[in-house]
């Protein structure tokens, strides 16, 4: 198969599945993109036949080809061992990168969504979904903020996935607040530990739809991991991935000043 009947092949494996398969499919390829990537998002998390992996991983690894892989040894870092770069984390290659996940843990479930969630869920395939689901089934309660769980990373170019609640601010940042974002850094770093694991690459937690201050976040993610890495564990080297020109310039004002 090429791209475009990987990519047909999925979308009518998908539309069967919602029992919608008569749905016109968009002779586009961006619009046939654009719907693969919605009834991904849509999907329940439930096991699905080894044919349709062997296809959606062959066509989501020809995407990474397409989109690049960016290495860990391309970026130059502004403290020893901390790195601060812009680009999307779905690209880097390194031991794990961090979701900003909710509270059910399975991913964003809008159609396209462009939170960080939505995006690791969709070129990492279908497996993780599912492999989350089944972490909850094992907990029996909602994942709880500032804590962190770890899982494959399956079609992206990192190895793992560590995926953290962190806290939704709806008014001013309380003490409470700011304790569990630094929670879910040093869960996620201890994690990593655990797992031997040497680079990790997060995203900035609760800021953008949890509403977390970016500057006050910020702070409090350089000072974490700052501390955390005085120890002495496996994890040697941090990212901080932005997305914004707010969060860049903030970040590297911060790592500077030090």
């Amino acid at each position: 198969m090429n791209q475009q009947e990987r990519r047909l092949y999925l979308i009518r494996e998908l539309l069967q599945e919602t029992q919608e398969p008569s749905l016109a499919i968009p002779k586009d390829s961006l619009a046939q993109k654009q719907l693969l990537r919605g009834l991904m998002n849509i999907r329940p998390p439930r096991p699905t036949s080894q044919a349709f992996l062997q296809v959606q991983d062959a066509y989501l690894q020809e995407e990474r080809k397409e989109k690049g892989t960016v290495s860990l040894d391309s970026l130059s870092p502004i403290q020893p061992g901390i790195y601060v770069w812009r680009g999307d984390i779905t690209t880097l290659q390194c031991d794990a990168i961090v979701n900003a996940a909710n509270s059910g843990m399975t991913g964003c479930y809008v159609p396209n969504h462009r939170c960080i969630d939505n995006c690791i869920h969709t070129f990492a395939g279908v497996q993780l979904r599912l492999a989350c689901a089944n972490l909850m089934q094992q907990q029996g309660y909602a994942e709880p903020t500032g804590q962190a769980k770890i899982t494959p990373a399956y079609n992206l170019p990192c190895r793992y996935i560590l995926h953290t609640v962190g806290p939704i601010i709806s008014g001013r940042v309380s003490r409470k607040d700011r304790a569990a974002l630094a929670s879910c850094y040093r869960s996620c770093l201890t994690l990593a530990a655990d797992h031997q694991l040497e680079s990790v690459a997060f995203c900035c937690i609760s800021t953008g739809e949890f509403h977390f201050p970016n500057e006050q976040a910020a702070e409090i993610a350089v000072h974490t991991v700052q501390d955390f890495l005085r120890q002495e564990t496996s994890v040697k080297q941090v990212i901080f991935n932005v997305f914004k020109d707010v969060d860049q310039t903030i970040y590297e004002r911060l790592l500077q000043a030090d």
